[in-house]
């Protein structure tokens, strides 16, 4: 499961359509509703929120949102809550590690795609999140 802090619009078509699954499924183990991946480090930012299940929502907005700009069909009616959220604190040091895994995973699938990607300092979060300095997060399984 990769739920990223980047904007979806460096995903690739499978990274974006893979996040958007991948976010459902977190959506369902914040629900309650399966018993796989309770325990995945991914969903530790969503479950510290005030309302776990609005923040994931937010998260899949976004995802939504970037579909309808290239022109995919997603679902928005599977996402549980909707509204405003507050904004998540991502790390700095969060945002160049995921920049550079997704870098890898692009050169294999995607290589054009490589050439567009931002410098870390220019690099967009998902709307959900706020850059703050600091290392890589103690969620994320380096």
């Amino acid at each position: 499961m990769r739920l990223w802090s980047l904007h979806p619009r460096y995903l690739d078509q499978k990274g974006l359509v893979a996040c958007w699954r991948e976010t459902l499924l977190a959506q369902k183990v914040l629900a309650g509703d399966t018993r796989g991946y309770r325990n995945h480090p991914q969903l530790t930012r969503f479950r510290t929120q005030d309302d776990a299940l609005l923040a994931v929502g937010v998260y899949l907005r976004g995802l939504h949102s970037e579909a309808v700009v290239r022109g995919y069909h997603f679902n928005a009616a599977k996402i549980l809550r909707q509204g405003s959220a507050p904004l998540i604190d991502v790390t700095r040091g969060q945002m160049d590690h995921e920049l550079g895994h997704l870098r890898a995973k692009l050169m294999e699938r995607a290589p054009e795609r490589v050439a567009v990607l931002p410098v870390l300092e220019d690099v967009v979060p998902h709307p959900l999140f706020r850059v703050v300095p600091g290392p890589v997060e103690h969620w994320e399984r380096v």
